[in-house]
């Protein structure tokens, strides 16, 4: 084979390598190019059905978006768990109030049992999660609270109080609050039976957890037999020491005061 010969079949066969490549490049290309729009056509379609859909569905739109944006797979099941998680605790929406209703029947008059109630500055001395309570005036209370190991704060008004038959409140805090209402009903003389309603609404990570698992209504259960249990032990033992506040509320104005 002359010299010119075998250049021109080596320049042929790099004009055809280069060519392959070429083509190549631009069949990537074009293939990238598809699945970019099918990508782009499943976040849309996801993003409508997280709309509609729950915490799973908006996490799985998470991660493919972080897929979508070049993250790494790591990252992207990151972002799949925490944003199924703020959305089952409802982080950035105001989720639906938990309701409790728990009832207790204490061993005692009832005059007796609702004076101890309104000693609210004697609950630390007997409930557990209580740190203290001060009572700035007759329906003014500043509560602190053990939460695992951190403390709550929260301030509750009473909008009304009529003395032996209940007592509701109004609250607001930082992390989250609760709406309730105490009532006492006289069983027999010395039976009173007391029912506590409840409106909680958690705000930060710990009581939204909790919520899920209804620990809120065990506290409140649990409180409920420490209160029985002062009563019984206590309060009962020397009743002519037991003051309570016999004032009447309404609208969150004090009416009567007492004697």
């Amino acid at each position: 084979m002359s010299f010119r010969k075998g250049l021109a079949v080596g320049t042929g066969g790099a004009v055809a390598v280069l060519s392959a490549r070429r083509l190549g490049r631009r069949a990537l290309g074009g293939l990238v190019q598809r699945i970019e729009r099918r990508l782009e056509r499943a976040v849309r379609q996801l993003t409508a059905a997280a709309e509609r859909g729950g915490p799973l569905v908006k996490g799985a739109l998470a991660g493919v978006k972080a897929l979508h944006e070049g993250k790494s797979p790591l990252r992207a099941l990151l972002s799949f768990g925490w944003t199924a998680l703020k959305e089952a605790l409802g982080f950035g929406r105001r989720g639906k109030p938990t309701n409790i209703v728990e009832q207790i029947d204490v061993g005692a008059p009832r005059r007796l049992v609702y004076d101890q109630w309104t000693r609210f500055e004697d609950f630390p001395s007997f409930m557990k999660k209580v740190v203290s309570v001060d009572q700035t005036d007759d329906g003014k209370l500043h509560w602190k609270a053990k939460i695992f190991w951190s403390s709550r704060t929260w301030e509750s008004t009473i909008v009304e109080q009529v003395p032996d038959e209940h007592i509701v409140w109004r609250s607001k805090g930082p992390k989250g609050h609760v709406d309730g209402t105490v009532s006492f009903h006289e069983l027999s003389p010395n039976l009173t039976r007391v029912l506590l309603v409840l409106e909680y609404r958690p705000a930060g990570l710990f009581e939204r957890t909790g919520n899920l698992w209804r620990a809120q209504g065990r506290r409140a259960r649990l409180e409920l037999k420490h209160f029985r249990r002062h009563v019984m032990t206590q309060a009962l033992t020397r009743p002519d020491e037991v003051e309570g506040w016999r004032g009447e509320i309404r609208d969150g104005e004090t009416v009567t005061t007492p004697e």
